[in-house]
């Protein structure tokens, strides 16, 4: 009798599950296992509370879905290494099945450790191309662009695989309860947060269809964002739903602008995998060595803790951090334009703002953080250098202030032709309205206009060194984000999509 123990990671669902298929079809029991890693639960992991919690949520959902098929969810506590590795060698299990997704730092070490053993069977079957063939600095040494358009879209278009109707008990017993692994965490103190698990995910989906129409208007307003966009971004991060799921139920709306936009942003989040894949240095050095360091010695603690908390004195910046910590979310371009003041105006060290916005994020995707923080900053030498204007932001993205009164009621009184520009403000209108610039709200602390320009003069100045960098092939290829195929046209940014012009719109 073969025993397969199936290894849920980022794939907390029971349908659209390749290596639980795979598993019910070549084994006689399944043994369906989380490891909690330990690791993840401190200061060092990188996860904020609300994330954890909504991590609890997704398991619970999960031992419920296995539970209705006659089994349960196995829970294991320590190093998912030393634990499969102690089942296989008791023989409590013969072989571990898993579903492939693109890792770095610690959990790819592990999954890469896990996936060397005789006895494992790593599916891959998400989209996304794995060669194994890989030079010394961790590049693939194949160009996995070619034909990916064609073999993307296969994946989206598959029937996605249907989870067993039955299952007999597991024969592995948990060693950690989910009330004790809740008691690792702190209650979350962020605020709106969204239920995790499967039939939540599922719920926001059906949901999301209904207004499908309105996504192209309420995709960059970051407050019409955070209340009407699909927020569905969580649930492909946890993987309670598969993108492949999210896309054919989508394919079912009518068809419109709205369709064809998140539909484009279903296959960026599958490109954006695919180069986590391709190299696993986006998570922690510039992809571009000629940016390497840039601004890690003029690191600022003031300038890092006024970015954190919202304290820089730029409305629409201070609002969307904000937002970030008392939330867990903030759409797109939000996301894109804290990231280019914080390296571009603040002059601060990527990395230290990209870990920290990761640590922050309920919908945190290492695939999809690192590389667009590297894109928004040009670290790749490939980007324009697109320093984005607060106060120009809010003009046209809050004109009424809403998203900004709402995170920064300090300054709620203003009338709106102030708000993006509270220190220009006249004196007379500041006391009418009650806010005194400089004590109830900060100055901005930097001239805007003065680090804008700098930052593009140090761009020009290392712009023909970066150039230079991507004559190398395997570097070029890093860098490169777009396979110019079909149904693609380069955008101001250097991106291609499908039916909409740059990354930019989202």
């Amino acid at each position: 009798m073969t025993t397969i123990l199936v290894w849920h990671r980022s794939d907390l669902r029971t349908v659209d599950s390749p290596a639980l298929a795979a598993a019910h079809e070549d084994g006689d029991r399944i043994a369906p296992a989380f490891v909690v890693d330990p690791r993840y639960y401190g200061a060092d992991g990188l996860a904020c509370d609300a994330r954890l919690q909504f991590l609890q949520e997704c398991l619970e959902d999960l031992r419920d879905q296995y539970r209705d098929l006659g089994s349960d969810l196995a829970l294991l506590d320590g190093d998912p290494r030393r634990r499969l590795r102690a089942l296989l060698d008791s023989g409590a299990v013969d072989a571990v099945y898993y579903n492939r997704h693109p890792t770095a730092r610690h959990g790819r070490r592990v999954a890469e450790t896990v996936r060397s053993w005789a006895e494992t069977t790593a599916v891959a079957a998400d989209g996304l191309r794995y060669p194994d063939s890989r030079h010394h600095d961790g590049t693939v040494a194949v160009d996995t662009r070619e034909g990916w358009d064609d073999h993307c879209e296969a994946y989206f278009e598959s029937d996605p695989v249907p989870r067993p109707e039955a299952l007999s008990a597991n024969p592995v017993d948990s060693d950690v309860t989910l009330d004790a692994v809740a008691d690792r965490f702190a209650d979350p103190d962020k605020r709106d947060l969204p239920r995790g698990g499967t039939v939540a995910a599922n719920a926001r989906l059906e949901g999301f269809c209904d207004r499908i129409g309105s996504y192209p208007s309420v995709v960059s307003p970051p407050a019409a964002a955070q209340d009407r966009s699909s927020r569905l971004s969580a649930d492909l991060a946890f993987g309670t739903l598969s993108p492949r799921q999210v896309y054919r139920r989508v394919q079912q709306c009518p068809d419109g602008r709205g369709r064809s936009m998140y539909v484009s942003r279903l296959y960026w989040n599958r490109h954006y995998h695919q180069k986590l894949a391709d190299w696993p240095g986006w998570t922690d050095r510039a992809v571009n060595p000629v940016f390497r360091g840039l601004f890690r010695e003029e690191h600022d603690p003031e300038l890092d803790e006024a970015w954190q908390t919202g304290g820089t004195g730029f409305p629409m910046v201070d609002a969307a951090m904000r937002a970030l910590t008392e939330t867990g979310y903030i759409n797109f371009r939000m996301r894109a334009m804290v990231a280019a003041v914080y390296v571009y105006v603040l002059k601060q060290w990527w990395k230290r703002g990209a870990d920290f916005m990761y640590a922050h994020l309920l919908d945190a995707d290492a695939a999809i953080n690192y590389t667009q923080w590297q894109s928004q900053c040009n670290l790749t030498g490939v980007h324009p250098v697109r320093v984005y204007d607060p106060a120009k932001q809010q003009r046209e993205y809050d004109p009424d202030g809403e998203f900004v009164r709402e995170y920064v009621p300090e300054l709620a009184p203003l009338p709106d032709e102030h708000l993006a520009e509270p220190a220009q403000a006249p004196v007379h209108v500041q006391r009418e309205c009650g806010v005194d610039i400089g004590e109830d709200y900060p100055y901005p602390v930097v001239d805007y206009d003065h680090e804008a320009d700098r930052a593009r003069e140090i761009y020009a100045d290392l712009a023909d060194r970066a150039r230079e960098a991507l004559s190398d092939p395997r570097l070029r290829r890093r860098c490169s984000f777009s396979n110019r195929g079909r149904d693609r046209t380069d955008g101001d940014d250097g991106h291609g999509t499908r039916g909409q012009a740059t990354l930019s719109d989202f």
